[in-house]
């Protein structure tokens, strides 16, 4: 699903390496977790799959798409396969939940009959059909999370990408969403590249693990 052969990536505003000869291979349906420390290597691993940075050396393939030569009008189909989620959710906050869910699929056209199908079964599978109707400041930090999470996989994305996403909940409801995620990379049969500093999360959670320091993959298992 995903590929990396010698991959090296350099900051565009002073040339520091971000990436150091990476070369790893990701599943169609593993769950990943890339751990490390801040500036490790992890964002910008993220970053060239979502193809918002291009590598200096090197080859990315995701799914079918060939990142070095990709066409600028084949962008917004890569990044139909992908969905994101952040640690500060980036919720529309005068959007109700249904509609935070919905808008990626209006962006595209698809009709509202089949957006209130879809929008209904993801609601149900992170258990927020209850919250439809409420706005982002009506809900908790963890249903803010589970929106977001929602919204992510609303487009039947073949990768999910997590950035550190369950940083801002408390112990209880990071336990019960990663028990969550699991389910649906089951369910759903999604390939998970999840970044965390949290090597417990990963230890727990994960088919695989790649531990970066300073731009270089130090191990994979």
């Amino acid at each position: 699903m995903i590929e990396f052969k010698n991959v090296t990536m350099k900051y565009k505003t002073n040339g520091a390496v971000a990436l150091d000869d990476v070369n790893v291979r990701i599943d169609d349906g593993e769950f990943v977790f890339i751990v490390g420390a801040s500036g490790a290597g992890k964002s910008s691993f993220l970053n060239v799959i979502m193809g918002q940075e291009k590598v200096d050396e090197g080859f990315v393939r995701v799914g079918p798409y060939s990142l070095g030569k990709i066409r600028k009008r084949d962008l917004p189909y890569l990044r139909r396969m992908l969905g994101i989620v952040f640690q500060d959710f980036r919720l529309i906050p005068k959007m109700n939940v249904y509609d935070n869910v919905a808008f990626a699929l209006r962006v595209i056209g698809m009709s509202e009959r089949k957006i209130t199908k879809r929008v209904r079964y993801v609601l149900k599978l992170v258990d927020l059909s209850d919250k439809a109707d409420n706005l982002p400041n009506q809900l908790s930090t963890g249903e803010r999370q589970r929106v977001a999470i929602a919204r992510a996989i609303i487009n039947r994305p073949r990768i999910l990408l997590l950035d550190e996403p369950l940083g801002a909940l408390d112990l209880k409801m990071r336990k019960e969403m990663q028990i969550e995620l699991k389910e649906m990379q089951r369910e759903l049969g999604i390939t998970f590249v999840y970044v965390t500093h949290d090597q417990e999360e990963a230890l727990t959670m994960s088919d695989n693990i790649i531990v970066m320091k300073d731009g270089v993959i130090q191990q994979i298992g």
